[in-house]
């Protein structure tokens, strides 16, 4: 087929058109994952979900309770599984704690709180120092500061008195987390718990310890936790606490299952008054229930 003058001019304005609009296309294309790129540089992207509660088994965790949130926590402790059929393996016997929980804003969130074992009141402050988070801020750790108080109320034995002041001890924790990708957080604990009043004229006030804990994903809604306390001053007769279990997220709360040789659910008590060891079976089972209410509902901007 014979083309003329007309048609062949036709034919290449048509290539020239084509060419050119296939340019422009790759040149926005390129423009726009340029503009992509810039975007992401320019955010940041906070890590969530390091742990999936405030809490990992007795101590805390380094998420805090979003602003505006009341955190209502139950914690329960059985008594030893090793103390057998009798007792129906340690569910006869049982300690709890009843906490509030509550977040002021993003970083800062405050709680009081009641056991039984003890029965003692505690109060505490956790405040976000970093966060770890990519892009326009890249930042590999998550760091808080978490320091309270606990007054033990329980009556002295006969014959034995105690100021009221020395009913009373103090602790100061850093957490140091990370994500490392969605099935693993790592978390150190660096703790000082301050006794104002102390077994034996020689043992220390001041007590130090090192808290390791790990979250394991399991599945979407199921973890695995893990928190363990090396004391490095310890009270005669007291062993480090070791506490395994799973955490289960169901819609509003999240539901806490635990293997522990602790009894005590404070920081005095978990840590540096454990007397049951793994290897003789005085384990506790126990779980955490936390639910969240909102109380102040966030400003939308």
């Amino acid at each position: 087929m014979k083309l003329n003058l007309r048609q062949v001019v036709i034919l290449f304005f048509c290539f020239v058109s084509s060419v050119i609009v296939s340019a422009q296309e790759v040149d926005l294309f390129k423009l726009q994952e340029k503009e992509e790129k810039e975007k992401e540089k320019n955010t940041t992207d906070i890590t969530t979900a390091i742990f999936k509660t405030t809490r990992i088994v007795n101590g805390h965790s380094i998420e805090n309770i979003g602003a505006g949130l009341l955190d209502v926590k139950i914690n329960h402790r059985f008594g030893r599984v090793n103390t057998g059929g009798y007792n129906l393996f340690g569910l006869d016997q049982a300690s709890m704690r009843m906490g509030l929980d509550y977040g002021i804003n993003s970083r800062l969130m405050i709680g009081v709180g009641r056991s039984t074992y003890l029965k003692q009141y505690d109060g505490f402050v956790k405040y976000r120092i970093l966060r770890q988070s990519t892009g326009k801020i890249n930042m590999p750790l998550s760091v808080s500061y978490a320091g309270g108080v606990i007054w033990k109320t329980i009556d002295n034995p006969a014959g034995t008195g105690f100021y009221y002041t020395d009913r009373f001890s103090y602790f100061n924790q850093i957490l140091i987390a990370k994500k490392f990708n969605d099935y693993f957080s790592l978390q150190l604990t660096p703790t000082m718990v301050h006794y104002n009043n102390v077994p034996l004229a020689t043992d220390p006030n001041d007590l130090f310890s090192l808290g390791i804990a790990t979250r394991i994903r399991i599945s979407k809604r199921v973890n695995i936790t893990g928190e363990y306390y090396y004391q490095f001053q310890h009270f005669n007769g007291y062993y480090n606490s070791l506490s395994v279990g799973v955490d289960i997220e169901t819609g509003g709360h999240v539901f806490q299952m635990h293997f522990s040789n602790s009894t005590g659910m404070t920081e005095r008590t978990f840590i540096h008054e454990t007397d049951g060891q793994w290897g003789k079976g005085d384990i506790h089972f126990g779980f955490n229930i936390a639910r969240i209410f909102t109380i102040k509902k966030p400003k939308i901007i």
